[in-house]
Parts: structure tokens; sequence; C-alpha cells
């Protein structure tokens, strides 16, 4: 066996690096510019095609747009040609993508996708290949050696193709002005998109949420505590606006100093003025606010300071 060579590692790196780099030449406004514009003016999806590996690149080109505003659909060519071409409707984009420009299926699948009105960008790596020269929009990586010591694995050419697929599918969504709200929109699972959800989505409401005016007594607000199993009870006056904050924590201390719960009123015992997120800001922005203040519970209010709310710790752990 071998031993294994590092150097060669290195070199791969480099030679894929030096791909990428050369693709900044090629981005222009005669034939990136028109892609871009093509799938920005897209009345419906842009289905991404190919065959073996550039199929796989292309799974990932066509989930980055879905994930950016883009609505994208995975299509495997050959599947294309034996029936899934219905998926394809008048008006969406094809990104057919072959580094010879010359792969059967890819080729074959041009026709019956303009006879559909569908537009066909064409991601090759030779400009003379029927790929390339039926095309409506060429998007060219060059003529790249593979960075495979023999010369036949798909890797610098794949490489180039995830990377330009990639600028391609963030310019459009710059030109989107599409915004972290909207990404979250499509991130609704996990700490990334809860993060980018908007607080009145994660909040504590209705039922779920203890909330009491100041008149009222003590016990009734320790009774809607329990009922909620919250550690805390937002407090409003008589329009509904958040005056305080009262947390089983701040009756606990007052019982050791051995006050009666019958003497005590919440408003000698809340916190007033308490820290607030409004509604529309993100969770992430709240969870910042928690951790740095130490807060278990951070109240929401609307634009005119009333309590809507209460964002719990608990609701938010694990959350960037």
């Amino acid at each position: 066996m071998s031993e294994i060579d590092l150097s060669y590692a290195v070199e791969v790196l480099e030679h894929e690096a030096a791909a990428v780099r050369g693709l900044v030449g090629r981005i222009d406004a005669e034939h990136f510019g028109a892609a871009a514009r093509l799938i920005l003016a897209c009345s419906g999806r842009t289905l991404v095609t190919g065959m073996g590996k550039a199929f796989l690149i292309g799974q990932k080109i066509s989930a980055t747009l879905a994930s950016t505003g883009t609505p994208s659909l995975a299509l495997h060519a050959g599947e294309a040609l034996h029936g899934d071409l219905g998926r394809a409707v008048a008006g969406d984009v094809a990104l057919v993508i072959s580094n010879s420009g010359r792969t059967r299926e890819s080729v074959e699948l041009l026709a019956p996708l303009k006879k559909l009105g569908v537009s066909v960008i064409a991601m090759t790596g030779d400009q003379s290949s029927p790929l390339a020269q039926h095309a409506d929009v060429l998007l060219d990586i060059g003529n790249l050696d593979e960075a495979c010591p023999l010369g036949l694995a798909p890797t610098t050419t794949t490489t180039a193709m995830l990377a330009l697929g990639d600028a391609l599918a963030l310019t459009v969504l710059k030109a989107r002005d599409f915004q972290r709200e909207d990404y979250a929109r499509f991130h609704p699972a996990g700490s990334l998109g809860r993060g980018l959800l908007e607080v009145e989505e994660l909040m504590r409401q209705g039922d779920d949420y203890a909330v009491i005016e100041e008149r009222q007594p003590l016990r009734e607000a320790l009774l809607r505590i329990t009922r909620v199993r919250a550690g805390a009870i937002s407090v409003t006056d008589d329009e509904g606006r958040l005056v305080g904050i009262f947390t089983d924590g701040d009756l606990r201390r007052r019982l050791v100093k051995g006050a009666s719960i019958d003497e005590l009123k919440i408003a000698d015992l809340m916190t007033r003025d308490p820290t607030t997120i409004q509604t529309g800001r993100l969770v992430s922005e709240a969870i910042r606010i928690m951790r740095e203040r130490k807060f278990d519970e951070l109240p929401v209010v609307d634009g005119e300071g009333r309590s809507v709310g209460v964002l719990d710790i608990q609701d938010v752990l694990g959350i960037a």
C-alpha cells in the first residue's frame, strides 16, 4: 500500500480553487447577466436538470434557489424523457448542466422543453457543443482539466458548476431584495429558521399566557401563574398597557422577609417598566436580550405598549 501523499491533496485544492477564480472573468452582462434576468423574470419555476454528477450538482443549485426565494425543481434528465417532463410548464426556465454539452439525455431534452415554452440556460464547458448552440443563454465554465489524477472523475468541473450556480442563485436573491424575514419563511424548522421568526410567532399568548391587571389581588396572580405553569405574570393597566412584571422569585424574596400573602399587593411586588420587545422583532434579537439580562421571560408588547404575550426561555432553548 502506498503512503498517503498530502502534498497531492493540496494540489487538488489549489487546482479547483484556480478554476473557481477563473470564473470571475466570465461574469458578464451578455451571458451571466442574461441568465440572472431570465430567472428573475420567470413566472414559473427554475428547473435544474442534468445527468450523473452534473445532476447531483444541479440538485444543490436547485435547493439553493428554492431556499432563497426562487421556486425551483431538480429534474433528472433521464426521468424527464420518460414522463417527468410533465412537471414542466410554459413560463418555466430550465438550467441544463453538462460539462461536455453532449450528454445524450440532456441534449435530447432541449427540443421538448422548447416546445413547452420553457427557456433554456446551458451550463457547460464547451461553447461548440449541441447544448451550448441550442440554449437561449450560455454559461460557459471553460475547458477545465479535472483534478482527478486519471483526468476522468468529475472534480474540478463540478466544483466550478457549483460555484457558478451559487453565484447565480445569490445574484438573483440580491436582485429580489430578499431579506432575513423572507429567508425565515422557508426555514421554519431548526435553530436557524426559528431564530429568524418574529417574536409573535413563538411567544406564549392566549390561554398559555399569564397576564393580570394591577388592581387584581395577589392570590389571583398566583393562581394564573400556576395555571399556565409560568414563572412570571405580566401586569397591565386598565387599558392593557404593560406596566410591570411579577415573578415567583419576587414573591419568595418578600416571604423570606416575613411578609404575609394577604398583606402583599402586586403593585408593591412587581418590577415596573420592565424590559420588553415589540412585535415584529426577530426571535434572535429577543434571545440576545434574554442572555445579556439573564431573563427567563421577556414580555412582548405592540406598538402602543399593550401586553400581547411573553417569550419564555424554555421555548427558545437551542436557538442560536
